[in-house]
């Protein structure tokens, strides 16, 4: 017993050490996954959304210093009740959320290590089982360093774990396990191989023969069946492959202006996915930004989420001077933790973002201004019958040879 407390002890330790961490270094992130828990139709505990980052960094800190607490067999009824509490809670949660397909990724390692909502389950049970070992076991958690000592180094990696994530809420995560860190195309990121697995789907067909209802199931055909169809069922048995970047798109009134965008050779993007939600010293700090942007020939464009009528508003408030586009908000929630950020794009392939606390960081150089300009919204009014197509022809030809 007293050697399978101790592999236990050093298992959970290191797995909530692991966990806490990850999820320390992007707080956001997994507020984010928060808020998905107590949305309406999961917990329903829509309250709690506008607490979900306090939340999140107490979860995390919390979870670092009780597998510190853990290793050092400092207080360990204290530790093991702590541990017993949260793999039941998180246990419970991972089923439900498996069990009615609610949040398809739990979050407990961030975007380090994605896990199904199954897997996850099977995880907390695995930890469960561990935990329990330590809970009739606790007698053998016996300290490892002088007692006088324990408190002291718990307060030091409490307000370690304090200063990190104060840090990363100001800046950017220290590690980027997204699928949009610098350096990453993504043009390339949202490409399928042609020998990609496809998905795989089973159908199940509902007719209504000689007055009963019989199912026949298929993989996709229409059965030949002598009966009334009522109706059909989808069950999906593989999703093959992803890309992992699936979900990224530039649009504004039902047109996409995603690959014009992505062949700039030198792009700004301020990525606000909510405008209501945006800092205001974030705001003043991103139009000094662009206004230098511009100045030096980049092409500056604003991605966001928020309707017409909120990117009226913030561009009359703040005197911003770049056209918007929308762009899905969880894309954009995932390329930067930062509302509003900044985006550095050189024919697709991101270069630097940063959070808006950082934008003085950027290195502007002079650079060329793109020929091809996509049409701002004044434009696009315009009504095309009073040029002369002649004129449009005679524009064209001079801005080539400019």
């Amino acid at each position: 017993m007293k050697v399978l407390v101790g592999f236990s002890r050093i298992f959970v330790a290191a797995l909530f050490l692991f966990s806490g961490f990850i999820k320390l270094n992007d707080p956001v992130g997994f507020s984010y996954k928060l808020q998905d828990y107590f949305a309406e139709g999961v917990l329903n505990l829509e309250f709690l959304i506008p607490f979900a980052l306090l939340i999140a960094i107490f979860i995390v800190i919390f979870e670092v210093i009780v597998g510190i607490t853990l290793l050092l067999g400092y207080l360990p009824k204290f530790t093991v009740w702590s541990l017993l509490l949260m793999i039941v809670f998180f246990t419970f949660l991972t089923f439900y959320s498996a069990y009615f397909n609610k949040v398809t990724d739990c979050g407990c390692f961030g975007d380090a290590l994605p896990l199904t909502p199954w897997e996850s389950f099977t995880k907390d049970i695995i930890l469960l089982f561990f935990i329990l070992i330590l809970f009739f076991g606790k007698k053998y958690i016996t300290p490892i360093l002088p007692k006088p000592s324990h408190k002291w180094i718990v307060f030091v990696c409490f307000t370690a774990c304090l200063a990190f994530a104060y840090h990363v809420l100001m800046h950017m995560p220290t590690f980027d396990f997204r699928a949009y860190k610098i350096g990453t195309n993504i043009q390339e990121g949202m490409t399928v191989p042609k020998d990609a697995q496809e998905a795989q789907f089973e159908y199940y067909w509902k007719f209504e023969v000689n007055g009963k209802e019989k199912i026949i199931k298929t993989s996709g055909e229409y059965p030949t069946v002598d009966g009334k169809y009522i109706e059909v069922e989808t069950k999906m048995l593989d999703e093959g492959y992803i890309p992992p970047i699936h979900d990224f798109a530039i649009e504004r009134d039902g047109k996409e202006y995603t690959t014009e965008f992505l062949e700039k050779e030198n792009l700004i993007a301020i990525i606000m996915y909510n405008l209501s939600k945006s800092e205001g010293e974030g705001m003043v700090a991103v139009k000094r930004l662009t206004d230098k942007a511009k100045a030096q020939g980049y092409d500056v464009i604003g991605l966001t989420a928020s309707g017409p009528q909120d990117i009226s508003q913030k561009k009359e408030q703040y005197g911003l001077d770049f056209e918007f586009y929308n762009t899905d908000e969880t894309a954009l929630k995932t390329i930067l933790r930062s509302n509003p950020g900044v985006l550095a794009l050189k024919k697709g392939t991101i270069i630097n973002k940063l959070h808006w606390n950082d934008v003085d960081e950027l290195s502007l150089e002079k650079v060329e201004r793109s020929i091809q300009e996509i049409p701002t919204i004044e434009e696009e009014t315009v009504d095309s019958t009073a040029i002369d197509s002649t004129e449009i022809i005679d524009q064209v030809s001079k801005q080539k040879n400019n």
